[in-house]
């Protein structure tokens, strides 16, 4: 396996005349171990297709590559397009310059099944995992690189201070935990903060998973109130609605685990 290090994205950079963007959230993983760590926490191989967003300097890319995969690669910047295309060369991979956000990755991805492996940018990172997880049914497993504070929402429980939307929409798709967290200093440039890597499995959702999503996105907009009084725009009788599904409507919005958002939509 094959995954660059510090002083090779560093001269890939000065060769390109490329320097990273910060409103990109462009932080490159500038240690092979922690590179080599993630394609296999992966488990991908050779049959394996997987989907990449935020290539960067194709240092994942390549080293999933190298396992056998099949790699979809997204990189909304064009100034990376010659290096990529440099790092990549001979290997299965298929670069698309774009904004995910923009696609319709069941489209692109077709059939089969898939692997989301990314070092998100840090702008993009909630977004993309939890559109996938609603929308991409194809991608089964994500083992994605984010910031700590966003993993932690993830895979924040009820009555935790980091549970909120994020935490629902995981905990109905899918099975998320932290595999491991990463210092800044292992980017280049470093952030701010600390990154941790993410697993979230897949799960079968039931076909009223969007009206709970509906649900609990109207419980957190209004956190503070309770249920039976920020539910009101969206049940009928929210109070009624709660009690005869054992539930208390003087809870709030944190106070309710997917499984209850998912048992007022039934």
């Amino acid at each position: 396996m094959t995954a660059q290090t510090r002083s090779e994205i560093s001269a890939l950079l000065e060769h390109h005349g490329l320097t990273p963007t910060r409103h990109l959230g462009q932080n490159f993983l500038a240690d092979p171990n922690i590179t080599r760590k993630i394609v296999k926490l992966s488990g991908v191989g050779p049959g394996s297709n997987v989907v990449e967003v935020g290539a960067g300097t194709g240092t994942l890319t390549r080293a999933l590559a190298s396992t056998g995969a099949a790699v979809v690669a997204y990189e909304v910047d064009g100034r990376f397009r010659g290096l990529l295309e440099e790092v990549t060369e001979g290997l299965d991979v298929r670069l698309r310059y774009a904004d995910v956000m923009d696609e319709d990755l069941t489209e692109v991805l077709g059939a089969g099944k898939w692997t989301m492996v990314s070092n998100l940018p840090y702008n993009v990172g909630t977004p993309v995992v939890l559109d996938a997880l609603r929308r991409v049914g194809a991608i089964e497993r994500f083992v994605v690189m984010m910031q700590l504070e966003v993993a932690s929402r993830l895979v924040a429980r009820p009555g935790s201070p980091s549970y909120g939307l994020p935490s629902v929409v995981a905990g109905i798709h899918s099975e998320a935990m932290i595999s491991f967290t990463v210092p800044a200093q292992v980017f280049i440039p470093p952030p701010r903060v600390d990154s941790a890597v993410v697993v979230l499995n897949r799960v079968a959702a039931p076909t009223f998973s969007e009206r709970a999503i509906e649900i609990a996105a109207a419980a957190f907009n209004q956190r503070r109130k309770m249920l039976r009084r920020s539910l009101a725009s969206v049940l009928d009788d929210p109070a009624g609605e709660m009690e005869r599904n054992g539930l208390d409507p003087t809870a709030r919005a944190e106070d309710l685990s997917p499984a209850d958002y998912l048992r007022l939509a039934a």
